[in-house]
Order: C-alpha cells, then structure tokens, then sequence
C-alpha cells in the first residue's frame, strides 16, 4: 500500500484510486470503482483528473529482470569535476540517455550522483562504466557497489 502524504488537493477517494492502481495497474474502471467505493462514471471522472493532473504519470508493466537477463545491479556513486548548473544539466541530459542507467539520482553528500545500473552481467557492466558513464559530461570518478541480492526492487 503507498503511503500518502496530507495533501488538501485529494480526499479519500482519490487517495483509494492511487493505491488500488499502485498495487495493480490493470485494474478495469468497473473493478476499480467496486474496490474504491464509487460508481463507474465518477470514478472514471476522477481516474481521468488524476492523470490529467499529473498524480498519475502512466501505467507500465512490471516486469521479472532474472527471466529478461537483467538481474545484475550496481550502484554507481559519481563525483563531479564542475557542479555548476550549466554541467549538472548537462550531466542529467546525458545520463537519462543511457538505458542501462535504471535510476539517477542526485546526492548531498561526499559524491554527486548515485545510479543503479542493472545490465546482464559484471562484464556488460564494466563496458557500460568505462564507455558509457565515465565519459559522461564533467564525471571526475566513480565508485561501484554490486548487488549480491536484492531483497526488495519495485524499479522494475
């Protein structure tokens, strides 16, 4: 179930939709009506303002990363050479076109970036890092922790 912040903009119907949804995206509006507590033509309304508004960005399979030949992750840590607004723009354009590259996100802290990576095995990974993320804009270095067993990954 997700956990919702207070917000004034959702009442409780809503917040019902974003959970059911979260748990299982191919609900049918009829399901999702019974489930939510609503008739079908204004939970349908309210399914519609959501995305519209932008609390819904989309619906997308989950897919099994093992039977895909994806199982292996590393988190990347990056430190950069320039921090400057005009270099992590660039940076983050770059970085969102490698599709290896399953998440980026940017830390305060002792380095800059933190990537998770997932490719197929530690040799895909090494090409991905030394010919792909290390020759992304102003990267001055990199650290690498592999995943020896993920216990809990919705990224997929």
């Amino acid at each position: 179930m997700v956990k919702m912040p207070e917000t004034g903009d959702l009442d409780h119907f809503d917040v019902k939709i974003i959970e059911a949804l979260s748990e299982e995206g191919r609900l049918s509006v009829l399901e999702l009506s019974r489930r939510v507590g609503l008739s079908k033509t204004p939970c349908q309304t309210r399914l519609k303002r959501l995305v519209d508004e932008g609390y819904i960005l989309g619906f997308r399979a989950s897919l099994n990363p093992a039977k895909l030949g994806l199982d292996h992750i590393a988190f990347t840590e990056v430190k950069l050479s320039d921090t400057r607004e005009k270099a992590l723009d660039e940076f983050n354009a770059a970085v969102r076109k490698i599709k290896e590259v399953e998440e980026c996100h940017m830390i305060a802290g002792a380095f800059d970036y933190l990537l998770k990576v997932r490719t197929t095995d530690i040799r895909k990974y090494r090409r991905v890092l030394g010919e792909k993320i290390s020759s992304l804009p102003c990267v001055a270095n990199t650290s690498t922790f592999v995943v020896m067993e993920s216990v809990k990954d919705t990224g997929m």
